[in-house]
């Protein structure tokens, strides 16, 4: 005599196909959660695609940026976690354009809030003192350096704000034509050079889709020869 279970009715239980699309999307959610919250509180790797900053980072670098030591805003809110740490003269550091906070800029510090700054035929004045800047570029030809030798009123930083310049004197948009930046709008400090393709800026600035799309489908033929592999895992001072 066998003993005859009833089969279960298919009402009691999910499809097992949909149980696997559920696994899915919450897979998918919470690894779209972990990348966003790793990119909004703790890093994210950034594109350079002007040359402002050009001898210590070039067009095409794409940086680490930390974040988290510098008071990362909660999504959708204008709360912020704590600040960990001030930024100090000589870090680079990326901010808030001041003019337009969603432009993000690249600098370095060059004073802080207290100081004073000036420029004398491309010298730097800090406190009146003369700083050596083995880091700046000029991309002007020589020919043409006298007529475009910076010089600067002496400037009063405020307190709690930064005075910024680029590495590349020539090519900058910098504090020398807007003024101070707010330590506050200090985003994050780059750490390291990740990848970094050799391209022009009006290449990676290109706003047309069909142009833009072609140079990055390029990537695919140009990728080896173009990328500057000494530079890749670079750390940035």
């Amino acid at each position: 005599m066998f003993i005859q279970e009833p089969a279960p009715k298919e009402a009691s239980a999910p499809p097992l196909r949909q149980n696997k699309l559920r696994r899915v999307l919450l897979r998918c959610f919470v690894i779209a959660l972990a990348i966003a919250c790793t990119r909004t509180f703790i890093g994210e790797v950034a594109l350079v695609p002007t040359s402002s900053m050009e001898g210590t980072i070039l067009v095409g670098d794409h940086i680490l940026l930390n974040k988290s030591l510098y008071g990362p805003q909660v999504p959708f809110t204008g709360l912020h976690l704590p600040r960990l740490r001030s930024v100090k003269k000589g870090e680079i550091v990326a901010f808030h354009y001041p003019r337009d906070p969603k432009l993000i800029f690249l600098k370095r510090v060059v004073a802080v809030g207290g100081e004073t700054v000036e420029l004398r035929d491309d010298v730097l004045y800090v406190n009146g003192i003369a700083q050596r800047e083995p880091y700046i570029v000029h991309s002007l030809a020589p020919w043409m350096r006298a007529a475009a030798a910076s010089n600067m009123r002496i400037f009063n930083v405020p307190k709690g704000e930064l005075f910024v310049l680029g590495d590349n004197r020539d090519n900058s948009d910098d504090s020398r034509y807007w003024g101070s930046v707010p330590a506050g709008n200090v985003i994050g400090e780059p750490i390291l050079i990740c990848w970094s393709y050799d391209a022009p800026s009006r290449a990676w600035l290109d706003e047309n889709p069909w142009r833009s799309a072609r140079f990055y489908a390029s990537m695919l033929v140009h990728f080896f020869p173009r990328t500057r592999w000494t530079r890749t895992g670079e750390l940035l001072r």
